[in-house]
């Protein structure tokens, strides 16, 4: 690059420039007959004939240069007949040729450069040996020897007359010493040559005229010899890029039609440096005279303006949509649940009319049969006649005036004939005439029809219910009979001496844990702090990565992996993993439509999102949002049953629960019990982790497994029995004390046995019970017992007796942390990808279908965080203001410097805003993913719902950058380059918001952009690592492609310095589009592996 008048960096591709002057040879005349003739003659009637030929003989030769043109300087000229017009059409502007050949006398041909002197100018301008100055190389007619006037700056001399002249030489330089003088008006003569070239249109080549204060010739700023008297100020003396020949360049404010006359730009009229004509404001901006660029800052603030406006309206159209939506739906059910309960009370009043009429009735038939048997009595006996019809009439009473009996009449006469008759009108609760006259699920489609017929289900269930007295023995053996409870496939879950050991460290989880949990049951696990309960049910459903099981666990009998029914298999962890920004009712609809099956009607979905807000309690906060730490929701206990409702909506056959009681009240509590017992009548096979339940609680269970710590068990059986058992070891609970805490107690060491038992002893009570073997580092607690050593299988015996000395070496120690770190690294990447055949008859929706339900629900997220989006708008346009003020466009980098930061703040603040997409819910997406959720479902939601953010923040960003910089690329340009480079550095934020931790991720996405910034602004001369790194970095493309479409719009005089820029930098015209789709692809790529951190990077 040029960095000052007579500087320019050092650039290898001489040759590229060399052949850029050819370029300018093509503004010079191939033969000089015309200016002969023109000389002998002087007629002035000949001028504009000869020179209309002269340049029409120019223009023809145009191309013949085409090709080579398009091959050296393809780099910064696309279209070489376009470019050629910029610099170089001079149709009807052709004054300055006329004036020349007249000023000339006629001999202009011989006084024009040929190829051979073009090439030497600038072969001499790029020279590696130029430093301070443009330093022509002595030649053949200005050297040490030989220094004429016309090697002088601003001047030039002819050949001699009897010389031929063929301008499209190359290769000799000729002679050119004689009748030296000024250089004309729209050429330039450089300093130690002797010849004329063009000026390109844009420029502006007067004469110089001496500054007698400075002794310089304006404004070309060079100095006439000294001591040479007649010697005056020439023409311009140099055309080379705008930080060396700035004073031939057009000035701004004012336009140059013609290479020998500028104007000043008119008022309402802007004019740029370098501009051939004057180009009018927009409207609503300011621009007097002489104004150099259009102040479109109001353009800006409209944009701005209307922007917001559009977002606003937006985001309240679309959250008045949702509020007006939940609204009217929340109407539809609460008419459709007041018509059920009017139902069911109509229909529990007509059944006690009824019970009391039959009553009634029957009362009535007795006295009627007491007086009738009396005055029987008192007559006499007449004879028996068999079959003989009665009279019409006589059974019937007499209608009144003839009429025909009511129904009513006709029902009581219908009871009185026969009491035990159900006649009538058939609404008892159950009834199958109802049943049938029910419409089936799948013809409900109005959400009227779905919602009553969801609501009368359940408020029938509550009646039988209530006929069932609330669930004593004999009302769930009864609702265990109702043809109603829709039975589930049973799992049963068989294990038999299961022991967890810890990889790497022989530390026992569990130990010899043997029993069974049955559909049907709800089983309570219970035990001190370390007993290993989670790790208990966790080995259960598979997920006890990092450790090294033996013993066998066993589904419905068969030797199958639990995996194989993941998609009927429920499990509630201890932390309250729901969506805060939804509501509850949208936390359990969601999981619903993913979990359950995909045939199931509609109206049995929502059946089952009814019956489970009701039986947890949750009607009247259905439609509140669960809340966040940040944002306060619904209270603590309701996020605890919604914990647990998100898998009770899926219909499990098997459910596991993490302390679902756990900051629970009493009532809290009993209610969560007796819905988990209703789902227990489906055949569900329930089992909780417990801490410290009530004795009314605790009497809700049918099986308890206590354990011990170490992984021990010391009870597994009936809660019924629990007493029985330990009361046979001698261990009685206090009066006022639950069972299970006595225990619990005894087995932390806080109470001790007064009947010389220890607690070390109840695990092998328990296995001497059952007949289980003991390992032999137990049979020390088996004192006294007729249990002996020869009982025992050997093969049993605890590892850690057989595990290393503790003499081992730091370094081993060490060496062996590192294996078993990377066996349990390599335990979670074959569970994340671990696949076993499905076996729960169950197909759930596909994952286009999952697709959009996520993406519903990420859309009503997004609407949900308005006000935070907002805030990140707000910045953008902070940062685009002070951006946009502070680097301005600078001409000869085209803008290089404000794009630059550009790049780094866009990367930046978007990076930043995109890691809240996957950071903020990787508990829930972990839960959902184990449940059997698409993955691919989830992530492409996410990122579609980004889009709208990837389209937007540009057009936020530019709102104030492009208004307030105002470059010469189009808005549109710079648009399309932004979407491309926000899309990218959304997929990277992915990556890091995914696989690392929120500090980290952040950290990596402030320094990213800041390094390859860096790195991409090189030039990286010498060192190829850096190079290379350049060449790979997106901020790289992102750069060159503004640049790029900012250089298009510099031509004519900007020619050289747009092509000296492109070669410095290593750009190329053509490949913005590349650019471009360099981004996209690395956005892509980005996604990709994104994509692949997401689905193996999953809860340790």
């Amino acid at each position: 690059m040029i960095d000052s008048r007579g500087c320019r960096s050092r650039s290898p591709f001489v040759g590229g420039f060399l052949v850029s002057a050819v370029l300018l040879a093509l503004v010079t005349p191939t033969r000089g007959v015309d200016g002969d003739d023109y000389s002998e003659t002087s007629d002035p009637s000949d001028l504009p004939l000869v020179t209309q030929l002269i340049y029409s003989r120019l223009s023809s030769l145009r191309p013949f240069f085409h090709d080579e043109i398009s091959r050296n300087l393809g780099f910064c000229i696309k279209d070489v007949d376009a470019e050629w017009n910029a610099a170089f059409n001079f149709s009807g502007k052709l004054d300055f040729l006329s004036s020349c050949i007249q000023s000339t006398k006629g001999d202009l041909t011989r006084r024009l450069c040929t190829a051979a002197e073009i090439r030497f100018y600038f072969s001499s301008l790029y020279s590696p040996g130029s430093t301070d100055a443009i330093y022509m190389e002595p030649n053949k007619n200005c050297n040490l020897t030989s220094w004429s006037e016309g090697c002088e700056p601003g001047w030039g001399c002819s050949v001699g007359d009897d010389v031929k002249i063929d301008l499209k030489t190359s290769k000799e330089m000729p002679s050119r010493i004689q009748d030296c003088q000024p250089c004309c008006e729209g050429f330039f003569c450089p300093e130690g040559l002797t010849c004329m070239i063009p000026c390109p249109l844009g420029s502006y080549c007067p004469m110089a005229k001496l500054n007698t204060t400075t002794g310089r010739c304006d404004p070309y700023n060079y100095q006439i010899p000294p001591g040479e008297q007649n010697h005056t100020c020439g023409g311009a003396d140099m055309w080379a890029g705008v930080l060396v020949s700035s004073e031939v360049f057009c000035s701004p404010g004012s336009y140059c039609p013609a290479t020998t006359k500028q104007i000043p730009c008119s008022s309402g009229h802007y004019c740029r440096m370098g501009s051939t004509t004057e180009r009018p404001c927009f409207k609503l901006t300011s621009c007097p005279k002489s104004t150099a660029t259009q102040n479109i800052h109001a353009y800006g603030i409209m944009l701005l303006g209307a922007l917001c406006t559009l977002l606003i309206i937006v985001y309240n159209c679309s959250d008045q949509v949702l509020t007006t939506r939940e609204r009217r739906q929340a109407k539809s059910r609460e008419a459709a649940a007041r018509h059920a309960r009017e139902t069911a009370q109509a229909r529990e009043r007509w059944k006690i009319a009824k019970d009391a009429a039959k009553k009634h009735a029957s009362g009535l038939q007795k006295s009627l049969s007491r007086t009738f048997s009396r005055k029987k009595s008192m007559q006499p006996e007449q004879p028996i006649v068999l079959n003989v019809p009665k009279p019409p009439g006589q059974g019937v009473a007499p209608s009144l005036n003839g009429k025909e009996p009511s129904s009513l009449t006709k029902m009581m006469h219908a009871i009185e004939e026969d009491p035990d008759s159900q006649g009538g009108v058939h609404m008892t609760i159950g009834d199958k005439n109802i049943k049938k006259q029910m419409p089936k699920a799948k013809q409900l489609h109005t959400k009227s029809q779905i919602f009553k017929y969801a609501y009368g289900q359940i408020e029938k269930e509550k009646a039988i219910q209530a006929q069932n007295k609330n669930l004593t023995f004999s009302g769930i053996i009864s609702m265990a009979q109702d043809t109603d409870v829709r039975k589930r496939p049973p799992i049963e879950v068989a294990f038999k001496d299961l022991t967890l050991t810890l990889k790497g460290k022989n530390k026992h989880l569990l130990r010899c844990v043997t029993g069974k949990i049955s559909p049907g049951r709800v089983s309570a696990v219970m035990g001190p702090s370390g007993a290993g309960k989670t790790t208990f049910l966790s080995a259960i459903l598979g997920k006890a990565t990092g450790c090294v099981m033996r013993g066998s666990i066993l589904i419905n009998g068969q030797d199958e992996s639990i995996q194989s029914y993941r998609k009927i298999i429920g499990f509630v962890p201890q932390d309250d993993v729901v969506h805060g920004d939804l509501t509850i009712e949208e936390n359990l609809r969601f999981n619903a439509r993913c979990r359950l099956s995909a045939d199931m009607a509609k109206a049995d979905k929502v059946l089952v999102i009814e019956r489970v807000i009701e039986s947890l309690g949750l009607q009247n906060v259905r439609d509140s949002l669960v809340g966040t730490v940040e944002k306060r929701g619904i209270s603590g206990g309701q996020r605890k049953r919604v914990n647990v409702g998100i898998e009770m909506v899926m219909e499990p056959s098997l459910l596991i629960l993490d302390e679902p009681t756990s900051g629970l009240d009493s009532s809290s509590s009993l209610l969560l019990l007796r819905a988990l017992r209703r789902e227990a009548l489906e055949g569900v096979n329930i089992s909780m982790v417990l801490h410290q339940p009530s004795y009314a609680l605790f009497k809700m269970f049918d099986d308890l497994i206590l354990l011990a710590k170490g992984g021990l068990t010391v009870y597994h059986g009936s809660a019924k029995k629990v007493e029985e058992y330990f009361s046979g070891l001698g261990i009685h609970v206090p009066e006022r004390v639950t069972p299970p805490d006595h225990y619990i107690d005894i087995l932390e060491g806080i109470i001790k046995p007064t009947t010389g038992v220890a607690r070390e002893h109840l695990p092998v009570r328990w296995m001497l019970h059952n007949g289980y073997r003991v390992p032999p580092d137990m049979l020390k607690y088996a004192d006294g017992l007729s249990k002996t050593a020869s009982d025992v299988d050997p093969t049993n015996a605890d590892s850690s007796v057989r595990g290393e000395t503790d003499d081992s070496s730091f370094a081993g120690e060490m060496w062996s942390d590192t294996v078993s770190n990377a066996d349990i690294k390599g335990d979670f990447r074959h569970h994340n990808f671990l696949k076993s055949h499905d076996l729960s008859n169950r197909t759930t929706p596909g994952m286009l279908r999952q697709y959009r339900y996520y993406l519903g629900r990420v859309g009503k997220q997004r609407l949900r965080d308005a006000q935070l989006q907002m805030v990140d708008f707000l910045i953008l346009l902070l940062a685009g203001a002070c951006l946009g003020t502070l680097a301005k466009v600078n001409d000869e980098t085209f803008g290089a410097l404000g794009y630059t930061y550009t790049v780094i703040g866009v990367s930046l603040l978007c990076k930043i805003v995109a890691l809240r997409s996957f950071s903020l819910d990787k508990l829930q997406y972990w839960r959902e993913s184990s449940s059997g959720i698409s993955s691919s479902a989830y992530f492409l939601a996410k990122d579609t719902v980004d889009h709208f953010s990837t389209l937007i923040k540009p057009l936020v960003y530019l709102s104030m950058f492009y208004f307030f910089n105002n470059p010469r690329s189009s808005f549109l340009d710079n648009y399309t380059v932004l979407v491309c480079l926000v899309y990218c550095v959304t997929g990277m934020a992915y990556i890091f918001a995914i696989a690392l931790q929120p500090g980290p991720a952040q950290l990596w996405s402030v320094l990213l952009p800041v390094v390859l910034t860096l790195i991409a602004s090189q030039q990286a001369e010498g060192n190829i690592i850096v190079k290379y790194l350049s060449d790979l970095s997106y901020t790289k493309w992102a750069l060159e492609a503004f640049v790029i479409a900012n250089a298009e719009r510099y031509s004519g005089v900007w020619l050289i310095t747009r092509c000296g820029s492109l070669m410095e930098s290593g750009y190329s015209l053509g490949d913005w589009n590349v650019c471009l789709v360099l981004l996209v692809l690395t956005g892509i790529a980005a996604r990709a592996i994104a994509y692949v951190c997401l689905v193996t990077s999953q809860k340790k």
